[in-house]
């Protein structure tokens, strides 16, 4: 997910643990988050665009919803499983910031936890809003920013880490027999909102999603439009 630099590299190294992990039904946490997360995201029109695509979910979950979507990733063997799953689909090996695609292409753009694992922030959004077209729209999922900047103990959360400036993260999980190593980088909300702001894209929603209980928060989602 996200460009080819270093942090896309890590990803195509994990990319087939990525792939059992997340079609594993009700294992990860988009089995939770989903319906609420597509309340967000707007009706299906012209073209969308799955920006850091994966292995395909969330295209596939666009394209039942009606939305005539190409997906993008930066890993070649994320792509290809993409493609396994839905033959009639649209899917293409890209850089997040260099888009293979003409200025006001797409309609809506989706970015579902991808943000936090780009190398260039900035310029993954800059083309975020080169490729949309006047009056289309973003919605973008992120692992929420303090998630990676403390830990649980004896349920309460410990900011242990510095929140301000951009810091690196990595974590190996193992669960269930499964195996995968996270890398990304943290950064805090203004630097979402910063890269927003300079590329013009207005934020019209903004979310902190609670589901089962949840007692912290762990995703961020934001909708936000290229002005007509």
């Amino acid at each position: 997910m996200g460009e080819r630099t270093s942090t896309a590299r890590e990803w195509e190294e994990q990319a087939r643990n990525w792939v059992v992990w997340v079609r594993r039904p009700g294992f990860d946490s988009y089995w939770r988050y989903r319906d609420r997360f597509f309340e967000l995201v707007p009706a299906a029109g012209r073209a969308t665009l799955d920006l850091g695509c994966g292995e395909g979910r969330v295209a596939r979950d666009l394209a039942a919803r009606g939305h005539q979507v190409t997906g993008v990733d930066a890993s070649p063997t994320l792509v290809e499983a993409a493609r396994g799953a839905d033959p009639e689909g649209r899917y293409l090996v890209a850089d997040s910031a260099d888009l293979p695609f003409p200025d006001g292409g797409f309609d809506l753009v989706v970015a579902y936890n991808v943000l936090m694992d780009v190398d260039d922030l900035p310029g993954t959004v800059r083309e975020i809003g080169r490729v949309l077209e006047p009056g289309g729209g973003l919605c973008l999922s992120i692992t929420h920013p303090i998630t990676n900047t403390g830990s649980r103990r004896d349920g309460v959360f410990v900011l242990d880490r510095p929140y301000f400036g951009r810091h690196r993260f990595e974590e190996e999980v193992e669960r269930d027999g499964m195996r995968m190593r996270f890398t990304g980088w943290n950064h805090p909300l203004s630097a979402y909102t910063a890269a927003l702001e300079d590329t013009g894209l207005l934020i019209e929603a903004l979310r902190e999603p609670q589901v089962t209980g949840d007692a912290f928060p762990w995703h961020l989602w934001i909708r936000a439009v290229r002005p007509r």
